[in-house]
């Protein structure tokens, strides 16, 4: 299947709520006790998928960069794991542990949270202000995997740096592109 690109939707759209287990420590998170002081950063991510992998080292690094700032990101798997269970839970609890993932690695059973969030691809990055309105869906930055361009995390970057300092966040902005979501039955859209 061609890679799909995050669906343009009009900014300023409240964070939906959601209520998932984190793989590593088991909890039930939701969005009220992940978000951040300053702005949240909803990643919807799976383990197999080619563009995630490239991706995976600067979202770690970004959120290293960002957590002590008062951003908080979550990262969230949605495939279906009976035809994709590389993606099913033990196996994402071991991809967070190994990456060092420093941010809630959730697993969304029901596919709920991904329709809310008008999820498509991997990785799907939105970005939401202190009140949880959205700022941003797009893209990481413009490297893929066999562009040799270097992942430097540029738009999200920037995105977060406005935020910090009170500026208007661009709105020229670039969709992620990636895998599809692994729909239970027919894709919702």
């Amino acid at each position: 299947m061609p890679a799909l690109e995050t669906i343009p939707l009009a900014l300023g759209y409240t964070a939906p709520d959601f209520n998932l287990p984190d793989v590593v420590s088991g909890e039930y998170l939701s969005l009220e006790e992940i978000k951040g002081r300053a702005a949240t950063v909803v990643m919807f991510i799976c383990n197999h998928c080619p563009y995630v992998i490239h991706v995976n080292p600067e979202l770690v690094r970004v959120a290293n960069d960002y957590l002590p700032r008062g951003v908080a990101f979550v990262a969230i798997s949605s495939n279906d794991i009976a035809r994709y269970p590389d993606d099913a839970p033990a196996e994402m609890r071991l991809r967070a542990v190994e990456l060092n993932y420093p941010f809630p690695y959730l697993y969304d059973e029901t596919q709920e949270t991904a329709k809310a969030y008008h999820a498509v691809c991997t990785p799907d990055i939105s970005v939401f202000n202190a009140n949880l309105q959205c700022v941003y869906r797009g893209r990481l930055d413009d490297s893929r995997p066999g562009n040799n361009l270097p992942l430097t995390g540029s738009d999200l970057r920037n995105v977060l740096d406005a935020l910090l300092n009170h500026a208007p966040v661009s709105e020229k902005q670039y969709p992620s592109i990636g895998c599809s979501i692994k729909w239970k039955g027919d894709a919702p859209y």
